[in-house]
C-alpha cells in the first residue's frame, strides 16, 4: 500500500493547504511534500522487483483489485513499480518540494490555490508512473492537465490566458487521439484480453496481436495505432512539429510552474512511448525506426537553432527542452540496452537539469524584473552564487563529464551507434553536433547576461538571492553530479527494466 500512501498524502495535503490561510500555505505544502520525499526514498532504498512491470517481471509495491466491470472488461485499481518507473517517482516528489521552497519568493497572491494545486499535480504524476491499467492510467493523466492549465492560466505572465489554452487543446486532443486508439487496439485482441490491465495487454500483442478492427486487418490496425499513439504522446513531449505550445507555456508560466513542467510533465511523454509504444509494438517499431530517427535528429538540431534566436532566457531553456528530448526519441529507437537504457535514464537528467535551469532563470528574473538577455550584463557580481549555479547548470545540459548530462549523452550516442537500423551512425552523428549548438547558445546567452560590465535596463536594485531561492538549486546541482559521478545509482535497475523490452522484438 506504499504507492497509495504517497498519492493520499500528496492528495489530502492538497486539500488541507487549499484551506489553510495564505500566510502559512507555502511553509505548510513544503511541510507536507517532504512526506512523499521520504516515502519515495525509502521505496528506492527496499525497491526489489526485477524485470519489466509489463513483461511478466516481479513488481515491488504491486496493489491490485478489481473496481469496475465494464461489459466483459475489468477496470482494476493496478499499480505497481519497476526500474522505469521509480526513478521518475522520486523525480517527482524531489522536484515538488523544491518547486515549492523556490515559490516562496515569486508567489504573493492567492497562495493557498496556488500551493494545493501542486501538491494535486504530484499526485497525479505519481499515479501516472504507476498505474498499470489504462483507465487508472488515463485518469491521472488527465488529472494532471487542469491543475497545470490554471496555474499557467492564473499566475502566470501578460499572455497567460493564451498560453494556458494552447496548452489545454494540444494536449487535450492528443490525449484524445491516444484514448480512441488504445481503445480500438483493445476491441481488436478481441477474447485475447478481459480487462485493461497493460500487462494483459502486451501479452496479447506479443503473442499474435490484434485480429482486426473496423475493417481494418490486424496488422494494419497495429500500425494505425502505433502512429496515433506516437503522435499523442509526441505532442506531450514535445517534439517537432508539435511543440509549438511550450514556448509560450513556459514563458507565460510562474517559475515553480516551469520547474515541474519541464522537469517531469515533459517526462510523461516520453515514458508513456517506453511503456506503449516501444514495448508494445516491437514490429512497428523496426518498420517505422528511419523517420522516428528523422524527428528525433530534426527536434534535437531545430530546437538548438530556435533557442540559438532567442533573446528571452526563458524561452531559451524552453527550446533546450524541445532539443533534449529528441535525444530520449533517438535512444528509444535504436532498441539497444545502452539507447532505451540512456533514453531513461536521460529522462531524470534532463529533469534535474532543466529544474535547476528554470529555477535559476527565476531567481534572475526576481531581482532584476527582466528575462532579456539584451537588457543586463555583468550581474555576476551582484549575485555570485545564483550566477555560479546557473553556469554550473549550463555546463550539465552541454554534457560536462561527472555531470548527469554527459551520462545520459553517451548512454544514448553509444546504444545509437550500435543501432540496427538503416543509416544508424548517420543519424546519431547529426545528433550528436547538437551538443556544438547547445553549447554555442548557452554560452552565448551567459556572456551577454552574466559577464562584462554590469548593466541593467531598470531601475531594480540587483542584491544576493536569498537562501529559500538558492537551498532548492544546490539540492538540483549536487543530484546532478552525483548521477554524472555515480550513474549507476539508477542505470543498473533501469536496464534491468529495459532488457526484457528487447527480448521482444529485435531491431
Amino acid at each position: 500500500m506504499m504507492i497509495e500512501a504517497l498519492i493520499a498524502v500528496a492528495l489530502v495535503g492538497a486539500l488541507v493547504t487549499f484551506v489553510a490561510p495564505n500566510r502559512v500555505a507555502g511553509k505548510l505544502a513544503f511541510a507536507i511534500s517532504l512526506v512523499p520525499v521520504a516515502l519515495s526514498l525509502w521505496l528506492f532504498t527496499a525497491f526489489d522487483g526485477s524485470g519489466n512491470a509489463l513483461l511478466d517481471g516481479t513488481l515491488a509495491f504491486e496493489s491490485h483489485y478489481e473496481w469496475i466491470q465494464l461489459g466483459e472488461y475489468t477496470i482494476s485499481w493496478f499499480v505497481g513499480l519497476d526500474g522505469i518507473s521509480l526513478p521518475l517517482v522520486v523525480l517527482t516528489t524531489i522536484l515538488t518540494s523544491l518547486a515549492i521552497m523556490s515559490s516562496w519568493t515569486p508567489i504573493d497572491e492567492r497562495e493557498s490555490q496556488f500551493y494545493g494545486l501542486v501538491l494535486f499535480i504530484e499526485a497525479s504524476l505519481i499515479g501516472v508512473f504507476a498505474a498499470l491499467d489504462f483507465f487508472l492510467w488515463f485518469i491521472f493523466w488527465e488529472a494532471v492537465l487542469i491543475p497545470m492549465y490554471l496555474l499557467i492560466g492564473i499566475w502566470g505572465g501578460p499572455r497567460r490566458k493564451y498560453a494556458a489554452i494552447k496548452f489545454f487543446v494540444y494536449t487535450n486532443v492528443a490525449s484524445l487521439l491516444m484514448f480512441g486508439a488504445f481503445i480500438a487496439l483493445v476491441f481488436g485482441l478481441g477474447d485475447a484480453v478481459t480487462s485493461f490491465a497493460l500487462p494483459e495487454v502486451t501479452d496479447a500483442m506479443l503473442n499474435g496481436g490484434p485480429e482486426g478492427f473496423f475493417g481494418l486487418e490486424g496488422t494494419t490496425l497495429a500500425s494505425v495505432v502505433f502512429v496515433a499513439l506516437f503522435i499523442g504522446f509526441a505532442v506531450k513531449v514535445p517534439v517537432v512539429p508539435f511543440h509549438t505550445w511550450l514556448p509560450d507555456a513556459h514563458v507565460e508560466a510562474p517559475t515553480p510552474a516551469s520547474v515541474l513542467l519541464a522537469g517531469v510533465l515533459l517526462k510523461m511523454g516520453t515514458y508513456a512511448l517506453l511503456r506503449f509504444n516501444f514495448t508494445m509494438f516491437p514490429d512497428q517499431v523496426e518498420a517505422y525506426a528511419v523517420p522516428i530517427a528523422a524527428i528525433a535528429v530534426i527536434s534535437v538540431i531545430y530546437g538548438a537553432m530556435l533557442a540559438l534566436a532567442q533573446t528571452d532566457l526563458k524561452r531559451i531553456v524552453a527550446y533546450s527542452s524541445v532539443s533534449s528530448m529528441g535525444y530520449v526519441i533517438l535512444g528509444l529507437i535504436a532498441y539497444t540496452q545502452f539507447g532505451v537504457g540512456g533514453a531513461t535514464f536521460q529522462m531524470v537528467s534532463h529533469g534535474l537539469i532543466s529544474g535547476l535551469m528554470f529555477m535559476a532563470v527565476g531567481v534572475i528574473y526576481n531581482a532584476t524584473h527582466t528575462r532579456l538577455v539584451t537588457d543586463m550584463s555583468g550581474i555576476a557580481d551582484r549575485m555570485p552564487v545564483a550566477v555560479g549555479i546557473l553556469v554550473a547548470g549550463a555546463f550539465g545540459y552541454m554534457g560536462l563529464p561527472l555531470m548527469s548530462g554527459f551520462a545520459a549523452e553517451y548512454f544514448i550516442f553509444f546504444g545509437a551507434f550500435g543501432a540496427d537500423f538503416a543509416y544508424a551512425p548517420l543519424f546519431t552523428g547529426l545528433a550528436m553536433f547538437g551538443i556544438v549548438l547547445v553549447a554555442g547558445y548557452l554560452l552565448f546567452a551567459l556572456q551577454r547576461t552574466v559577464f562584462g560590465p554590469y548593466r541593467l535596463e531598470t531601475d531594480y536594485e540587483v542584491s544576493r538571492a536569498p537562501l529559500h531561492d538558492l537551498a532548492p538549486m544546490f539540492v538540483l546541482l549536487g543530484l546532478i553530479i552525483a548521477l554524472g559521478v555515480a550513474p549507476d545509482l539508477i542505470f543498473e535497475m533501469i536496464t534491468d527494466a529495459v532488457d526484457p523490452i528487447l527480448e521482444g522484438g529485435d531491431l
